[in-house]
């Protein structure tokens, strides 16, 4: 679900474009927040039995757009996982469950304010066994969950739902946790003719008789009760085709009249962003069905699966709740702790998705965004400590910004090929496609196509809190190498050190040349041949990293002078060393002569430095006396006299 709070004219568009690209999604996050938050106070959290899976709902709703209230049947087949004679669905108390069947039979059911439907079932179940039930009811869901909502659009009525996360149970009864997909669903909308309804999978048929027509889809793939959705008012429809490889894909939208010019105009934008995700994470999901997009009136949108709810044409909305149908839709987070792998990345593939086209220019706008507001506050953690906190859970700064940061950041540290490859190894896991996922499971795949262990990416960027700023101090001598210092502090204590790839670029007015420094520790120094006299380091400049309060001091050289040799000490006992500062070649030469003119020994040394330390290999039984240091190297010839 995007909460991303909208950056307006951040580069220089025509207002056409503009329009197209960044509409007033104002306040996004605050309306998912209080959904969230409403649901969660109202204790409306899973409250389904764990001893029985859904693999199948058959599901009739008959609805009016004009009327506040929905009436339901809901068939539900299902597999018993141990002994019992009662299973318990989610369902508000809110609506009346009139009657409920086993076997065509009716079968006793109790409703309680902690919004279960208890079911006795005919008889014991054993675990393996599989039943059926069908359940009747009626009434007006709550109204302050925002889960079922009936408004209007150009004075037209309208219905539609949006379960994420707890809202589902407000109009069907079903299991609603993260922890069971049904293996399909068909759903019939029964409702006044005049109007269109939309929901998840392929149209099978619209029979209109006198004046209710009822609408009739199926889906074919496994859903989460929270991403079954369905809408009606006065839609136009209008389709094309999406060739995505070998495939054909139907593309279907539902639009009100009233925008119907507008969502043609930029369709294109959406059809382009389908073929970068073919491109970069495999073949769309439900690629045997259709992608669908339907107008509503939350604000924002919702990865509905198979038909993304939206409010306008917006190229970042709409990639955004695309990439949902890979990560949440085929792959769903195992927990809310873990929505950054839902959320986190749809929200970098909406960004991702802008280096791919000729609107690139736009990627950078909106990598700023998501690093300014990640970084302006110094604590927090993208995994979220508090489901019951709506502000942890859907958090703008840590689940949505910093998240598609810690994405970007994983893309960085991997590079592209074991990125990408990870990803699509992980959403074609057996064990985890159309199934639910927890971050390891994302990290071992990670781990196993980069041939790395990710335990310190994840400790530091994932479970712990905060940034670094980092502080590089520099000198670059005569012959242009130059000596570095990077210091690191942390704007939380729950991460010491930030282990990380940093990118330094030096240059002057005409030249630069960029460096990847493995920052493992804190007070890193390295050397670096710079190859010209440069007047400035830039840390990061691609902003790859998540940091803040960057800053570089270059001081002035130690020393100016070519090849300056130091030998020592002197006298010298059982180890003998050579200073060279400021090495003009590369190739050195170091040899020992007693007086009499005999070579003691030789050795050949290869400086890439601003500044070499050697170390002479000296015989262990060398007598006391007088001895001569040579060293050569290129035009440099220089004799040390010392003494042991």
């Amino acid at each position: 679900m995007v909460m991303r709070w909208v950056i307006l004219l951040l580069i220089v568009v025509t207002a056409a474009k503009l329009k197209a690209q960044y509409p007033p999604l104002l306040q996004i996050a605050g309306k998912e927040k209080q959904l969230f938050s409403s649901q969660v106070n109202m204790q409306q959290t899973s409250v389904a039995s764990d001893n029985f899976k859904v693999h199948y709902y058959e599901c009739v709703w008959w609805v009016n757009p004009a009327v506040y209230s929905i009436t339901g049947k809901v068939t539900a087949r299902f597999n018993i996982t141990r002994p019992t004679n009662t299973i318990v669905f989610d369902l508000t108390h809110l609506l009346t469950v009139d009657s409920v069947l086993a076997n065509g039979q009716p079968i006793n059911f109790l409703q309680s304010a902690d919004e279960s439907l208890t079911l006795t079932l005919p008889g014991p179940y054993n675990a393996g066994d599989t039943g059926s039930t069908v359940i009747y009811y009626h009434g007006k869901p709550p109204t302050d969950n925002a889960a079922f909502v009936q408004s209007t659009h150009n004075g037209v009525p309208i219905i539609w739902t949006l379960s994420e996360p707890y809202g589902a149970k407000d109009w069907w009864p079903c299991r609603n946790g993260l922890d069971d997909k049904a293996d399909s669903i068909d759903v019939y909308i029964v409702h006044p003719a005049q109007y269109r309804s939309t929901s998840n999978g392929l149209l099978q048929s619209e029979i209109t008789v006198d004046t209710t027509t009822t609408t009739f889809y199926k889906h074919r793939y496994p859903i989460a009760s929270y991403l079954v959705a369905f809408a009606v008012t006065n839609y136009n429809v209008f389709s094309q085709p999406m060739q995505l490889g070998n495939t054909t894909l139907p593309f279907r939208m539902y639009v009100y009249p009233e925008s119907q010019a507008l969502f043609q105009q930029y369709d294109y934008l959406l059809v382009n962003a389908m073929q970068v995700f073919y491109n970069c994470l495999g073949s769309y999901p439900f690629n045997k069905e259709q992608y669908g997009q339907t107008q509503f009136g939350f604000g924002g949108g919702m990865e509905h699966q198979t038909n993304s709810f939206v409010t306008s044409p917006n190229s970042n909305l709409t990639s955004h709740e695309l990439a949902h149908q890979w990560f949440g839709d085929k792959v769903t987070c195992g927990s809310w702790q873990d929505i950054w792998l839902n959320e986190g990345f749809a929200e970098y593939f909406a960004d991702f998705v802008y280096t791919e086209r000729s609107d690139s220019g736009y990627y950078q706008p909106f990598v700023n965004y998501d690093l300014t507001v990640a970084t302006s506050k110094p604590s927090g953690s993208v995994w979220v400590d508090d489901t019951t906190n709506s502000d942890r859970v859907f958090d703008t700064r840590l689940t949505y910004a910093k998240g598609a940061y810690v994405v970007r950041m994983l893309r960085w540290v991997l590079g592209d090929s074991a990125f990408f490859n990870g990803l699509q190894n992980y959403l074609n896991d057996p064990r985890l496609q159309y199934s639910f996922a927890r971050v390891n499971d994302l990290k071992q795949h990670l781990e196993a196509t980069g041939h790395t262990d990710l335990t310190y990416f994840f400790n530091q960027w994932y479970y712990g809190q905060g940034f670094p700023s980092f502080n590089v101090t520099w000198q670059q001598n005569i012959n242009n190498y130059a000596t570095v210092n990077i210091n690191q502090t942390t704007s939380d204590k729950s991460v010491a050190f930030f282990k990380v790839p940093l990118v330094i670029t030096f240059k002057n007015a005409t030249q630069s040349k960029t460096f990847i420094v493995n920052d493992s520790v804190n007070n890193l120094q390295t050397s670096l041949d710079i190859g010209f006299t440069a007047d400035t380091v830039l840390i990061d400049a691609a902003k790859q990293l998540l940091s803040k309060n960057n800053t570089s001091i270059k001081l002035a050289p130690a020393t100016t002078t070519v090849n300056d040799i130091t030998v020592y000490p002197n006298p010298f006992k059982y180890q003998l060393f050579i200073s060279i500062k400021n090495p003009a070649q590369q190739k050195w030469q170091v040899m020992l002569y007693n007086t009499i003119g005999q070579k003691i020994l030789q050795q050949t040394f290869n400086i890439t430095g601003a500044d070499a330390l050697l170390q002479a290999s000296l015989p262990l039984y060398l007598p006391a006396g007088l001895y001569f240091v040579k060293i050569d190297a290129g035009d440099v010839h220089e004799v040390k006299r010392i003494v042991k």
